[in-house]
């Protein structure tokens, strides 16, 4: 699956909030997971977070995207109540897996 394939499938996964297990399946083996408030070595610890806090009432607006042989880029808009911001993500594809997920964004808006 190409890389934008692979960031957009994985934003509508994460998005519902349902069904986050089948996240796995878009997870090279060796997945990492870094943004500025956590930082996963594993898909397991990653999922399992997302499970115990799940992405409830989130929603997003893509501004632009690109990708490149290995990788794809997403910059959007994310909202949830009280909270509004833009939001960028960098994904990683070893294998036709996403093996490394770069979240990045300013924490001000969460404060």
């Amino acid at each position: 699956m190409p890389p934008l394939k692979l960031a957009n499938k994985y934003m509508e996964i994460f998005y519902s909030g349902t069904s986050l297990d089948t996240l796995k399946e878009l997870f090279y083996d060796q997945f990492k997971f870094k943004g500025p408030f956590f930082e996963f070595n594993t898909a397991d610890e990653y999922i399992s977070s997302l499970k115990s806090s799940p992405p409830d009432h989130f929603k997003y607006e893509i501004i632009e995207s690109y990708q490149n042989d290995d990788s794809a880029c997403l910059i959007y808009n994310f909202s949830k109540p009280g909270v509004t911001t833009v939001m960028t993500q960098s994904f990683k594809v070893t294998d036709n897996k996403i093996s490394e997920i770069l979240l990045v964004f300013d924490t001000k808006a969460f404060t």
